[in-house]
């Protein structure tokens, strides 16, 4: 029997389209039909991703993105920011559902846009109403009955997922400091300066600190979950890992917020959620979830200090799949109507 969904990639040659094929190639029931790319055009997909080689008869190809799209139900776009939006009218005019990687339609606000990544969007109408955030985790139904969604960044699902069921509950407002540190993989498969294997393998350095294009995400997803006003105070680091992020955050809470108490709340938000783990004998750690779309939080809470304790919360995903590919399939599966873990429920390798 053949599968029963269509499915066009575009923007197929990066790390993120690497692990969108792969597991679209596996998937019971989403047939990947087209690999549209600027670059390998001709080439069979392993050229640019040598794992699949052999695995697959298609090639790139340089489509226009309606016509990548044609006779599906659903393109998932890999695409850089910036331009993912100006190709983005045409597949809203051709009807098919869209799962987009990019951070081009995450904010709701064009200025805040503008600033963080630095021009004016082309299509601000668009930011309004037409794409639902895909973070599973707080807006399932919702991407359930969606047309478009706009999968979250990588530091931001970290982020996110760690603080979230304090916001749901109330109990996140005021500042929130968090380090991230990330993979290499997250920079791209072209090496800069900064992100080439001899100045990142044995290197801790912070970029973008207190300026991190996610930061606006993450407070406006926060708010959504029911804690508006938090300001963020968020500093990215990158580390000599191919894949992996860990998020600490640091909150201050009412001293009756010991850590059982936390712990069970975090373990009432997370009950239904198939891809969130809550480790019991151990904090959460990169190597347990890399190569996954699983993700793992966790929570540590100090003693009481004049009336208040510190949380520290913790999150680890994979960035290339829960913070990527994976999260858009996990989407894809939703709005197309299907099993939400299909292709997805692999838990990585160990060590």
């Amino acid at each position: 029997m053949g599968k029963s969904k269509r499915a066009a990639l575009i923007g197929g040659s990066g790390y993120g389209g690497a692990e969108i094929i792969r597991r679209l190639l596996l998937h019971p029931d989403v047939e990947l039909v087209r690999v549209a790319s600027v670059d390998f055009v001709g080439e069979p997909l392993g050229a640019a991703h040598p794992s699949l080689e052999g695995q697959t008869d298609l090639r790139f190809e340089k489509l226009a993105p309606k016509d990548a799209a044609a006779g599906c139900d659903v393109a998932l776009l890999a695409l850089p920011h910036k331009v993912t939006a100006d190709k983005v009218p045409e597949l809203l005019a051709l009807g098919v559902k869209v799962v987009d990687m990019s951070g081009d339609f995450r904010l709701r606000d064009a200025a805040v846009y503008e600033r963080y990544y630095g021009n004016a969007h082309p299509h601000p109408e668009l930011l309004a109403g037409a794409f639902v955030y895909g973070l599973p985790e707080l807006n399932r139904e919702k991407i359930r009955a969606a047309q478009n969604v706009a999968s979250p960044g990588c530091f931001a699902t970290s982020i996110e997922l760690a603080l979230l069921p304090l916001a749901r509950a109330g109990l996140l407002g005021g500042v929130v400091h968090v380090t991230g540190i990330t993979g290499s993989s997250g920079a791209g498969a072209i090496p800069t300066v900064t992100t080439h294997h001899p100045v990142r393998a044995g290197n801790l350095r912070t970029y973008k600190p207190l300026e991190h294009q996610h930061t606006p995400e993450v407070v406006q997803t926060l708010a959504d979950g029911g804690a508006p006003g938090v300001e963020l105070r968020f500093v990215p680091v990158s580390a000599p890992l191919a894949r992996g992020i860990f998020t600490t955050c640091f909150v201050e809470l009412p001293a009756e917020w010991d850590e059982a108490r936390v712990a069970a709340l975090y373990d009432a938000y997370y009950a239904d959620a198939p891809f969130v783990r809550r480790p019991k004998q151990r904090l959460p750690e990169v190597v347990a979830v890399a190569g996954s779309n699983h993700a793992e939080v966790g929570v540590a809470v100090g003693a009481e200090v004049g009336g208040r304790r510190t949380a520290t919360l913790y999150a680890a995903i994979d960035n290339l799949i829960k913070g990527g590919a994976g999260q858009a399939i996990q989407n894809m599966n939703l709005v197309l109507g299907l099993d939400e873990r299909a292709s997805l429920e692999d838990v990585g390798s160990w060590p």
